[in-house]
C-alpha cells in the first residue's frame, strides 16, 4: 500500500458526482417555514455531499468493478483494496460529522449508509432487483434524504410531520422516480454482463423514457399541489421558470433516442444530469433565500 496507490483510487468515490444528488438537500431547506440552524445546515451539506455520498459511491465501485463509463466517470481506473479502505475511511468521518451536528442526524446517516451498501453488496446485492433496488433508491435519496437534510438542520418534529411537508417529501421521491432510471439507460450491456437486471434494462431504451417523463410529470404535478395548499404560488413559478431547460433538453434527447437509440450514451446522460441538477438547485436556492 503507498499513497499513490490511494491517490488512484481516490477517483472512484466520485466526489463531484455528489452535484447531482443537491437538488434534496436544497429542497429540503427551502421547504422548512420554521426555524432552522444555518451552520448546522452546511455540516449536513458536508457530511452527504463530501462524505456520505462519495463513500457510497466508492463502494457500489467496489463491488460493481465497472469496466465501462459510470456517472462521473467516463473511463474508472482498476479498482483496488485501497478504494475499500477509503470508503470505510469516509464512512467512519461521515458518522463523527453528523455525530457532532446531533445524534439523531448521525442515526439517520448510519442508517443511509447501511442502505447503500446493501444496494451493491455481493452477499445482499440489492441491484439485482429491478423493482426492489428502484424503491429503496428513489425512497432513501429522496424522502429520507429530504427530511434527514431537515432533521439536521435542527427542524422541530412539528416541522417534519406538517402534511404539506411530508407531501414534499414524497415529491423528492416522485422526481428520483423518474431520473433514477435515466441514470442506467447507458449501462445496459454492463448491468446484463454483472446480471443486474435493473429497472432501465428491464424497460428498454424508449420505455425508460416514457417511464421518466411520467415520474417527473407526477411530481411536478404534486409539487404544484402542495405549493398550493402551502398557498406559496412564488415559489411554484420560480420552479417552472428553472426548469424550463431541463423539460426542453429532455425532449429534445427523447427525439433523439426515438430516431438513433445510440443517443442513450454516457455523454447525453451526464448532460442531463448536469443541467436538470444545477437547475433545479438553482431554483429551491432561489426560493430559500426569497423566503
Amino acid at each position: 500500500m503507498s499513497l499513490a496507490a490511494y491517490q488512484r483510487a481516490l477517483p472512484l468515490l466520485r466526489i463531484p458526482f455528489s452535484i447531482y444528488l443537491m437538488p434534496v438537500f436544497w429542497f429540503g431547506l427551502s421547504a422548512l417555514r420554521g426555524p432552522w440552524s444555518g451552520w448546522k445546515a452546511v455540516g449536513v451539506f458536508v457530511v452527504l455531499h463530501l462524505l456520505a455520498y462519495p463513500a457510497s459511491n466508492g463502494y457500489n465501485s467496489y463491488y460493481d468493478k465497472d469496466e465501462g463509463s459510470i456517472g462521473g466517470l467516463k473511463a474508472p481506473p482498476k479498482v483496488t483494496h485501497e478504494l475499500l479502505h477509503l470508503v470505510w475511511l469516509f464512512d467512519a468521518l461521515a458518522v463523527l460529522g453528523a455525530a457532532l451536528i446531533s445524534l439523531p442526524f448521525a442515526a439517520l446517516v448510519v442508517l443511509y449508509l447501511l442502505v447503500s451498501k446493501a444496494y451493491s453488496y455481493e452477499g445482499i446485492r440489492l441491484k439485482k432487483y429491478p423493482l426492489l433496488s428502484t424503491v429503496v433508491v428513489v425512497v432513501f435519496q429522496g424522502a429520507f434524504t429530504f427530511l434527514m437534510t431537515q432533521v439536521g438542520a435542527g427542524a422541530s418534529t412539528e416541522q417534519l410531520l406538517e402534511s404539506s411537508n411530508l407531501l414534499l417529501a414524497l415529491v423528492s421521491t416522485l422526481f428520483l422516480c423518474g431520473s433514477y432510471p435515466l441514470t442506467q439507460v447507458y449501462q445496459h450491456a454492463e448491468d446484463a454482463r454483472r446480471g443486474d437486471r435493473t429497472l432501465s434494462l428491464r424497460l428498454g431504451i424508449r420505455g425508460t423514457f416514457v417511464f421518466a417523463a411520467v415520474g417527473l410529470l407526477a411530481g411536478a404535478a404534486t409539487l404544484g399541489m402542495a405549493y398550493w395548499l402551502r398557498q406559496e404560488i412564488r415559489p411554484l413559478l420560480i420552479f417552472l421558470v428553472a426548469t424550463g431547460p431541463v423539460v426542453m433538453l429532455f425532449s429534445r434527447w427523447a427525439w433523439q433516442v426515438w430516431q438513433d437509440e445510440a443517443a442513450a450514451d454516457f455523454e447525453h446522460t451526464m448532460r442531463m444530469n448536469q443541467v436538470s441538477s444545477l437547475c433545479m438547485s438553482a431554483a429551491f436556492i432561489a426560493m430559500l433565500f426569497w423566503r
